[in-house]
């Protein structure tokens, strides 16, 4: 499937997800606000790090390798079985700890042990988040975008309607039970969708862990666990930072601005995921790989600075449509996050190749340094700007990023010769 016609189904899917986000965004916003927002925020980030931790790691390796071993039958099979076999593992490890320090966890998120219970209830269903996100991985490599699409909308949809009926009726703590379940819901249709697959058996996801393909999953896995303690930690660090230097409104603030350019990257951002990480992994002739990264400049990139200026253009009314007058500071994040998100996009055309190549030193280097250098040029530049420095850190880092990537990952093509990463 090329990139046109994965973008259409994708489309379908995304434009789905976006209308349902956009609605969801409106409903927090009236029933929990702009600190309820901030708080959201950390746990959004909680969960990234423990999900990944708890298994989520070796899913961009299972993308991989079931793309790349799409002519043996039996070697997808083993990558399935070590794979289903470390999630279930790592899910029930971590999901004992999150019980036993639930009110820990409370306290140190969010400065209560109030919410204590929400880590009960992700604790009991984090094995179901993380087989899910294992079957949407084994569908993606397998390039079965169509059911790939229905279980995104589904969901899609879960989510819409757990976190509105959560939200109105118990405000912040409902938004987040609904935050620890809604996926885990959704595990059933995935299943569903892949039981009727003739490529689909229970046997093929439990038993004895392959060395060989555990030993490959272990690349991936310091790289996906790296980036879930980065980015997910970094925005904490300045949530925290915000709050502490103007108030946990405009942390809200911030997090909003987020879930905005979430949204409206949401088509560019998974047709990356959906397309270009299982067609990067079973790609080894240099001149192929740099045509795909071309087409993606040419496709991709521009859709992501299209979107960004209607955003720009558009953004009093959508903030009053998607969120509420309480929501207009905001506004002065826009211009520069707008430039900062089509550099990133700029950036993640290239960052997918590292992902699919597995050039694990450059990506964990270059996570970390960028982590921290995010946090660093938010306190300058909130130091020099004000409040709307954080979107100007955030622009700053993502050219700088984008540079680096294009350096390294350049030179690294160069030195391959004709042939990579087989």
């Amino acid at each position: 499937m090329n990139l046109i016609k994965t973008s259409v189904l994708n489309g379908v899917a995304v434009l789905i997800k976006t209308a349902t986000m956009f609605i969801l965004n409106k409903i927090l916003a009236v029933y929990v606000g702009p600190a309820g927002y901030a708080a959201i925020g950390q746990f959004q980030n909680f969960i990234q790090m423990v999900t990944s931790f708890a298994g989520g790691a070796i899913n961009t390796a299972v993308i991989k390798y079931t793309a790349e071993y799409y002519e043996d039958e039996n070697k997808q099979r083993t990558v399935w079985k070590t794979a289903g076999s470390i999630v279930s593992i790592f899910s029930f490890i971590f999901t004992f700890l999150v019980l036993i320090f639930h009110q820990q966890l409370s306290l140190y998120i969010f400065k209560t042990v109030e919410y204590g219970s929400v880590f009960i209830w992700f604790a009991v269903f984090l094995i179901f988040f993380n087989l899910n996100a294992l079957l949407l991985a084994i569908l993606n490599g397998k390039k079965e975008i169509l059911k790939l699409v229905i279980a995104n909308i589904a969901g899609s949809l879960f989510s819409l309607l757990v976190t509105s009926i959560m939200a109105v009726k118990y405000s912040l703590y409902g938004a987040l039970v609904a935050l620890s379940i809604y996926q885990s819901l959704n595990f059933m249709v995935t299943l569903s969708l892949c039981y009727r697959s003739n490529w689909f058996n229970w046997t093929y996801f439990y038993g004895k862990i392959d060395a060989d393909i555990a030993k490959r999953f272990l690349a991936f896995a310091s790289m996906a666990l790296v980036s879930a303690i980065c980015v997910p930690l970094s925005q904490m660090v300045i949530r925290s930072y915000l709050s502490h230097e103007y108030s946990v409104v405009y942390a809200g603030y911030w997090e909003a601005m987020i879930r905005l350019s979430a949204a409206y990257l949401m088509l560019v951002t998974t047709t990356l995921g959906v397309y270009y990480l299982p067609r990067l992994s079973e790609l080894s002739n240099i001149q192929d790989i740099k045509k795909e990264i071309y087409l993606g400049y040419k496709l991709i990139f521009p859709l992501a600075v299209v979107g960004g200026v209607i955003v720009y253009m558009l953004k009093d009314w959508i903030i009053q449509l998607l969120f509420s007058a309480q929501f207009l500071p905001m506004r002065e994040l826009f211009l520069w996050q707008m430039i900062g998100d089509s550099l990133k996009v700029g950036s993640w055309i290239l960052a997918y190749l590292m992902l699919s190549k597995a050039m694990t030193r450059l990506f964990i280097s270059t996570e970390i340094i960028f982590a921290f250098s995010s946090i660093f040029l938010t306190y300058l530049c909130t130091q020099i700007f004000g409040f709307e420095g954080v979107s100007v850190a955030h622009l700053i880092n993502y050219a700088l990023y984008w540079l680096v990537m294009s350096y390294f990952v350049f030179k690294s093509l160069k030195g391959q010769g004709e042939s990579f990463g087989k």
